[in-house]
């Protein structure tokens, strides 16, 4: 993988403000990846240090895998959910 695409997934990442979030394919697009599996990828293996939970699928949902832990740090920031999904219209950041 492109190291310098890797540390941009990983800049964008952590500058999304509490309180806000994006989906994958967000940060793919402002990073300029080809793909929002690759800023998954990125966040899996090299992002135990990053707001990960601030990263969202396309419909504003959490990944399976991660729904309860992710859902709770939302809710720490003031994010809330509809069920399980985070409304994207309210709470998504603008990134560039």
């Amino acid at each position: 993988m492109d190291e310098a695409l890797h540390e941009r997934v990983r800049e964008i990442v952590a500058a999304i403000p509490p309180g806000t979030v994006a989906t994958y394919g967000d940060v793919a697009a402002a990073a300029g990846a080809r793909t929002p599996r690759l800023v998954g990828r990125i966040l899996a293996e090299d992002g135990a240090d990053l707001p990960w939970h601030r990263v969202l699928r396309a419909d504003g949902t959490p990944a399976p895998h991660l729904v309860h832990r992710q859902l709770e740090l939302l809710r720490a920031e003031g994010v809330l959910a509809d069920g399980q999904r985070v409304n994207l219209k309210r709470y998504r950041s603008r990134l560039s």
